[in-house]
């Protein structure tokens, strides 16, 4: 390679920020999830060199045309995954739930108020109360796995169903996920009663961090337990199916399962010191859990209305000093979710389980929305296989 085509390859770091409009932390953002590769100066190691065909490829990205995406959508039956959806959106890095914005319904709401928000409904949801005892599992997890395949295994299709008899349904559902967290039947808020299950007393300041953590959980647009749980409703299955589906994706180590790896990178830094951590993960090309965030390029606002309302272990307000000194990356609510049950003393698979309760809300909104849209959701296949025979 000549010395004209590694200047080339290479660009400094104004450069690349120039080329695609963004902030510094942006860039970084980038770099930390693995979209553009970056390597010491050799001229000067205290400054990075960010791989040009890498920015050529954002920039070519970000201006995509729309009519792209309008095709696709007209396409969703056999096409590309692009929804329409009322319910919602990501805007100017806000969250909005119907178009009310998640942060400011967290300051008031309860789950259960966002959860009829999600479907469109209004007034108080009729719900069963006699609900059959939550199943035994040696956690959380399990239990909630459980309890949905119980359902998903005798409910009726939603296809056709009466909506007030589907708002019945799907209140109800979501006190049995919350039942089969709790360990036990319970009425009252989902926030008291898990806060209960937990050793917090119900009302409490511990209580209401659970319930705003919640309502900025309950849904977050087309994540890919919601699309697994839209693709379930798309056939006409039940709500505790589609449901199932949701926490089927939901489980993944690259979703649901991510405060998981954040738990992991804060034992290790606890164990050396944060920096050390960081320079570990960085030095694999790993990304930084429970740090930066796609949608949100500079900063996650449930991450931040979360940790404004409690002050996290000294351990973990170090390791996110040290992680945005580092990466200039903000934390994101997987982190939010860590320090949250390490300040409060929660069970280590907690922030798992809140996630799953809240976010339940949410599949069921997506399921009863792409059921009244009456279209199968199937995508075509690019085949790359081996030729056809006879081809």
């Amino acid at each position: 390679m000549t010395a004209q085509a590694a200047k080339t390859d290479w660009i400094a770091a104004d450069e690349a920020r120039e080329r695609l409009g963004v902030r510094p932390q942006t860039l970084y953002a980038y770099v930390s999830r693995g979209r553009v590769q970056v390597r010491a100066d050799p001229r000067d190691p205290r400054r990075s060199l960010y791989r040009a065909a890498d920015i050529a490829a954002l920039t070519a990205r970000k201006n995509r045309s729309r009519k792209v995406a309008e095709v696709a959508a007209g396409a969703i039956a056999w096409g590309e995954p692009v929804l329409a959806s009322a319910i919602t959106t990501i805007s100017s890095g806000r969250l909005y739930y119907r178009g009310r914005d998640a942060v400011t319904l967290s300051e008031t709401e309860t789950l259960e108020g966002v959860a009829r928000l999600l479907r469109g409904g209004h007034g108080v949801a009729l719900k069963r109360t006699d609900r059959p005892k939550p199943p035994e599992g040696p956690d959380m997890r399990s239990r909630a796995f459980a309890a949905l395949a119980a359902r998903a295994g005798v409910d009726p299709p939603a296809r056709g169903r009466n909506p007030m008899a589907l708002a019945v349904e799907a209140a109800t559902l979501l006190d049995v996920l919350t039942d089969a967290v709790a360990g036990q039947v319970g009425g009252g808020a989902i926030a008291n009663r898990l806060a209960l299950a937990w050793g917090l007393g119900p009302g409490g300041a511990g209580a209401d961090l659970i319930r705003r953590a919640l309502v900025l959980l309950a849904d977050h647009e087309l994540n890919a337990s919601t699309f697994a749980a839209r693709v379930a409703a798309s056939t006409g299955a039940s709500l505790a199916a589609s449901a199932l589906a949701g926490l089927a994706a939901l489980s993944g180590p690259r979703h649901g399962g991510a405060a998981a790896a954040c738990q992991s990178f804060a034992a290790q830094a606890a164990a050396t010191s944060p920096r050390a951590a960081i320079a570990a993960l960085l030095a694999e090309d790993r990304l930084i859990p429970g740090f930066g965030h796609n949608l949100y390029p500079d900063r996650d606002p449930r991450a931040e209305a979360l940790l404004e309302r409690f002050t996290p272990t000294p351990d973990l307000q170090a390791l996110q000093a040290a992680v945005t000194a580092v990466t200039g990356l903000a934390p994101n609510v997987d982190f939010a979710l860590v320090s949250l049950g390490e300040t409060l003393k929660l069970p280590k698979d907690a922030p798992f389980a809140l996630f799953a309760v809240a976010r339940c809300a949410g599949w069921i909104a997506h399921a009863i929305e792409q059921g009244q849209t009456d279209q199968l959701i199937r995508p075509r296949a690019r085949y790359v296989g081996v030729d056809v025979e006879g081809a």
